[in-house]
């Protein structure tokens, strides 16, 4: 929903899912990094190595130099991953004062419920995960799922899908009737999965077909390529 819109994003270690289409797979590593990646000026990819865990005014005091030198560039903070969620204490101490700089945005596969009840108030906007079964090739999430959006219902939220070729409309259905049980007005994002195997590209006829099911349960339905794969961008 915010797509267009630049963030500063801030990556945390970790994952409950395994996805084989995530694009940040080495989050989900038994043991953090010892080093993490950090950009002295945002966008211009001059990356430099940090040991491992940055303490909270070293990512404080970062951003707070990003907006002095860029102080109209970015709309949000990006908290992604792995699952930031997993995370929870280090978020309680750290949300009031990210968000004292920039509104925050979560990026979460809508599993952690519990987590989520502990950090809302401090978020402005959440872009939550349905995980299919036919593309995560795992169980279904959908009580999970259903008790997150009731919580993130409080905030600025959106539903995001990834499809694949073997994605039904059934499933599509279920997730609208998950989202139409909390809240009809919560827009749901098709994402078609990004995959070099020609076998789990969705055809844009299966895309449409799916977007046109959803549209008779929810009342806004979106299709939402991965931009940032079309601009190589980070």
């Amino acid at each position: 929903m915010l797509v267009g819109l630049r963030q500063a994003f801030l990556r945390f270690h970790g994952c409950t899912m395994n996805c084989y289409y995530c694009d940040t797979r080495s989050s989900y590593s038994s043991t953090a990094p010892e080093f993490c990646q950090v950009e002295k000026l945002p966008g211009r990819q001059d990356f430099c190595s940090v040991r491992n865990p940055l303490s909270f005014k070293y990512i404080l005091d970062l951003l707070n130099e990003w907006q002095q030198a860029l102080p109209k560039a970015h709309h949000s903070i990006s908290l992604t991953g792995g699952e930031p969620l997993l995370h929870v204490e280090s978020l309680q101490r750290l949300l009031p004062d990210l968000r004292s700089i920039l509104p925050v945005y979560l990026e979460t596969n809508g599993v952690l419920f519990h987590e989520l009840t502990q950090c809302i108030d401090f978020i402005d906007y959440i872009s939550m995960d349905f995980k299919l079964p036919s593309t995560t090739k795992s169980r279904e999430y959908w009580k999970e799922h259903l008790k997150f959006l009731e919580i993130a219902n409080r905030s600025n939220v959106y539903v995001k899908t990834v499809v694949s070729s073997e994605t039904t409309v059934c499933e599509i259905k279920k997730a609208c009737d998950v989202i139409a049980s909390v809240n009809k007005n919560v827009p749901l994002i098709l994402q078609p999965v990004t995959t070099t195997s020609p076998g789990e590209a969705i055809s844009s006829l299966l895309l449409l077909e799916l977007q046109e099911a959803a549209s008779e349960l929810v009342n806004e339905v979106r299709i939402i390529p991965q931009t940032h794969k079309y601009l190589n961008l980070l």
